[in-house]
């Protein structure tokens, strides 16, 4: 099974936590402080960004492949 991140920009508030605690650091603010990934295929999906945002904006998801 694979991962795959979803970001919910809507729900971001900007507050900089999972960039912080990105151990890659691929995750960014853009200029309305919403979060975007840097550099998607450098991502481990290590799921730390998911844990440490308050407002569930970022979800890490298995995906089936078939």
């Amino acid at each position: 099974m694979l991962k795959k991140i979803t970001i919910r920009k809507e729900r971001c508030k900007g507050c900089g936590i999972c960039v912080a605690f990105c151990p890659k650091k691929i995750l960014a603010l853009d200029n309305l402080s919403k979060i975007y990934l840097t550099a998607e295929e450098d991502c481990i999906k290590c799921g730390r960004c998911e844990l440490m945002c308050p407002d569930f904006a970022i979800r890490v998801c298995k995906e089936e492949v078939q």
